[in-house]
């Protein structure tokens, strides 16, 4: 007779707020026969909170290699696994991808449960385009690494979203200034979900310029808005937007599309369009 596998499921867990935590990830939790957790302190006291008595095993960046044989072999043994990072949902910047690839590998079915996610929290509320967009995950600490992903987050034609320690926010975003359009528009969302959230809205210069003022605490989740190239053309922002009404374009798309050629912000042709009135 052959045995019946245990199932992986990915567990998200709140940012920071204890209310966001959903009834089926309680359930999930439960129910596992063990859960592997990032931080094993963290995840009992969360446990705890919800009277929840299970077993737990440490599985993080630094023990992935040693805990994944051994994760395994109790799901094919039957049992359930239920995988939690610290805060937001495993595999997303946070340990658990490569435990998946292997579970899949092994025939092991892997649920993932819908659960909190930092950049997609930070994103929905930032007031920047939402589709499509690039998610980097952590910014490398230093050297080519950190140097190379800044350069295509620069560069990245959709809106961009990455994570940031906040004694690196100054350093990452005087470095993104350094090599991008001053007037391009970042958000810097930090304390999600927490009592002190806060979302910081402007240019890159004004941003850089409020937390060189105000040094940031907690984890940061930063969006960058896609990066526009500005075309070469020898019209005035009126005439262009008279020329694509012309076409077909109603006033706001027209206004919209003209300051894309023109790489300014919106609203710098909209005032211009309204002050000719």
């Amino acid at each position: 007779m052959k045995m019946t596998v245990g199932k992986l499921y990915l567990c998200p867990t709140p940012l920071g707020n204890l209310e966001d935590i959903t009834l089926r990830v309680l359930r999930i939790l439960k129910q596992a026969s063990r859960v592997a957790a990032e931080d094993t302190r963290h995840t009992r006291k969360l446990l705890s909170h919800f009277d929840i008595h299970v077993p737990l095993v440490s599985y993080h960046e630094h023990n992935k290699i040693k805990k994944t044989p051994y994760i395994l072999e109790r799901l094919l043994a039957g049992e359930d696994v239920a995988l939690v990072s610290d805060a937001g949902t495993p595999g997303i910047a946070d340990p658990g991808e490569e435990l998946v690839r292997e579970a899949i590998g092994n025939g092991i079915p892997v649920i993932a449960l819908p659960g909190p996610v930092a950049a997609v929290t930070a994103l929905s509320a930032s007031g920047l385009t939402s589709t499509p967009f690039a998610f980097y995950g952590f910014i490398p600490a230093r050297g080519k690494l950190r140097k190379g992903m800044l350069a295509d987050i620069e560069r990245e034609t959709k809106t961009t979203v990455f994570y940031e320690a906040p004694h690196r926010l100054l350093k990452t975003l005087s470095e993104l200034a350094g090599m991008s359009q001053k007037d391009r528009q970042v958000v810097v969302a930090r304390e999600l979900t927490k009592i002190h959230e806060e979302f910081i809205r402007g240019t890159l210069d004004v941003v850089l310029d409020h937390f060189t003022q105000n040094p940031p605490r907690g984890e940061c989740t930063v969006l960058l808005e896609k990066k526009v190239e500005k075309m070469e053309i020898n019209m005035s922002p009126e005439a262009l937007v008279d020329e694509l009404l012309a076409t077909g374009f109603d006033k706001r798309d027209a206004i919209r599309e003209a300051a894309r050629r023109l790489g300014v912000p919106r609203r710098d042709v909209y005032n211009v369009i309204h002050k000719k009135k």
